[in-house]
């Protein structure tokens, strides 16, 4: 779930100390509001209703090509969590590979435009809570789901870590860290940088009486990798896709001209011990 602000009346944007309640609220509005307009502009690019396709970031970056998760021949018959989905079009297409895919998303409005699959199920949760016993899925993945938008990463990461069989593997990708520095401008303006790469002071959006309506929390790389670690992972790679040439699409402060420069997305593969 690719993210793009903007959905939400907005009337102040900064950064400021948010906490975890006032960024689940936020958060839970904002793709609510925002789900209708975010498919109908992205959803064909992550793909559709129908032949869907597992995309892991704006470059375009597709599982059935990347294996980064697993081989497609290991698929049929894994139990698959997506954290994060959005419409779920991960999940179909792991589905459609054989695999039994459990989606779940804050955002009621962003399941409804899941195209119902039998080997999908949707849940409505928080991810810092997955509704799930512990040892009960083999795979995770998230796409730009979730982990920029709580207050507190690890506590995903060890969620997904206590609901994975131990040999388990859990791949995300996040927004580069190296790109909050920089202006989320697809142009020349985006090449500059404008703010300090270790200020982890969330990214707020407001509305005029300045309640949160988006928040997006920034880790560096290391935070990355000590959540991960402190979570009870090994960290197996880190794959930063290089923008192709047959993608010419820009996408919110991704594009061409920047992705040939610098990483906009950050991909980490993280398996459980033991199994």
């Amino acid at each position: 779930m690719i993210m793009e602000k903007g959905a939400a009346l907005t009337s102040e944007v900064g950064r400021r100390v948010v906490g975890a309640d006032e960024t689940v609220q936020a958060n839970r509005r904002w793709w609510d509001a925002a789900a209708d307009d975010y498919q109908s502009e992205h959803g064909e690019f992550l793909g559709g209703r129908d032949a869907a396709r597992f995309i892991w970031g704006p470059e375009g970056l597709d599982e059935a090509d990347a294996h980064l998760l697993a081989p497609v021949a290991d698929l049929p018959g894994r139990r698959v969590l997506e954290v994060g989905c959005g419409a779920a079009q991960c999940s179909r297409w792991l589905a459609a590979q054989g695999a039994l895919a459990i989606a779940i998303d804050l955002s009621m409005r962003q399941l409804t435009h899941a195209a119902p699959h039998p080997g999908v199920r949707l849940i409505q949760a928080d991810a810092c809570a997955l509704p799930l016993a512990d040892s009960t899925v083999d795979l995770a993945c998230s796409a730009y789901g979730a982990l920029p938008f709580v207050a507190s990463s690890v506590d995903v990461l060890r969620e997904v870590f206590r609901v994975l069989r131990p040999g388990g593997r859990f791949v995300f990708s996040v927004t580069h860290p190296i790109r909050w520095a920089l202006p989320d401008d697809p142009g020349p303006g985006g090449l500059t940088v404008s703010s300090s790469y270790f200020d982890r002071t969330p990214y707020v959006e407001a509305d005029a009486d300045g309640r949160a309506t988006y928040v997006e929390h920034h880790r560096t790389l290391g935070d990355r990798v000590r959540d991960i670690v402190g979570a009870g992972f090994e960290l197996t790679d880190l794959v930063e896709p290089v923008w192709p040439d047959t993608n010419l699409r820009t996408w919110g402060g991704w594009s061409p001209l920047r992705g040939r420069l610098i990483p906009g997305t950050a991909i980490f593969v993280c398996d459980k011990p033991g199994g």
